[in-house]
């Protein structure tokens, strides 16, 4: 399907902004990866050598070819006035709604007026992003799965002030990117894929932080007992714990407490996931 967009920026070049930014880029973009620093820049040229060889392993018809040139068509910059040159900007910062605010609000005085704003937010609605964007009309929420060339799903979700034809831009967008996307209705906090798997995953912490299985123990359940390739507790390293303690910080009581267990127990002492090495399962 052909789109209107043909030059991609993505904001963050963490665990899923660095996929997002080579699965575009392997699909023929042009894209900007962008991060705060140096050493950030530095951290995501490992994400995406080594996403370069996991799909030479893992996706269909990839090539020394196909991967190289996906490489070939990044450019890492820390300098937001050359990453706000895009049709499209898709901003994968960290969950915290200040940080999403002052970046959507230094990017509307950089960005042209095309420009179309996608947020993946995990929690946050659209909603309470639109106002700071400068052009609510122009800005939707576009949720990607991790592991995005396999979980290839797209969630897009716009605002009641969202252009339709700009919805359908970003919809167009997914597609050429080899993403299924998933259009929803109204705005929901979760979209589908957390609305499912967030109280999934906090059931799982509530076994391990009450005392009641080991992590181990939860995924075979899990595993042996639905015929899911992966458990909770492989779920939660490889998506990093950041975002769950994020998640959990801003929750009810009980969320909070288990936010606070996640710190003490594997945040403060750098077990942070499948990036680090080690989380709920040692890697390397």
């Amino acid at each position: 399907m052909p789109t209107s967009i043909s030059t991609v920026t993505v904001l963050g070049a963490g665990v899923l902004g660095s996929q997002i930014a080579y699965q575009s880029a392997y699909k023929g973009f042009p894209v900007i990866a962008y991060d705060i620093d140096d050493e950030a820049l530095r951290a995501a040229q490992k994400r995406f050598d080594h996403l370069a060889a996991t799909y030479l392993n893992e996706v269909p018809g990839a090539d020394d070819e196909t991967t190289q040139a996906a490489l070939a068509r990044l450019t890492l910059t820390t300098d937001l006035g050359q990453a706000a040159d895009a049709d499209l900007i898709i901003e994968a910062v960290p969950e915290l709604l200040d940080v999403k605010q002052q970046t959507y609000s230094t990017l509307a005085t950089l960005a042209p007026q095309h420009t179309i704003f996608a947020t993946n937010s995990s929690t946050m609605l659209p909603s309470d992003l639109k106002e700071s964007t400068g052009r609510p009309d122009r800005f939707l929420a576009l949720h990607f799965a991790n592991r995005i060339w396999s979980s290839n799903i797209a969630e897009v979700m716009g605002t009641a002030d969202t252009d339709p034809a700009v919805y359908e831009a970003v919809v167009e967008f997914a597609v050429a990117i080899g993403m299924v996307p998933i259009e929803l209705h109204k705005e929901k906090a979760g979209y589908v894929l957390n609305t499912l798997l967030v109280p999934f995953l906090r059931a799982a912490l509530e076994l391990v932080a009450g005392g009641y299985a080991e992590p181990g123990d939860v995924d075979n359940t899990w595993r042996i007992g639905t015929g899911a390739p992966v458990g909770p507790f492989q779920i939660y390293d490889v998506i990093g714990m950041r975002t769950p303690y994020n998640i959990m910080s801003h929750g009810d009581e009980d969320a909070q407490q288990m936010a606070a267990w996640l710190k003490k127990n594997y945040i403060d002492k750098g077990k942070l996931g499948l990036a680090t090495g080690e989380g709920f399962y040692k890697y390397f």
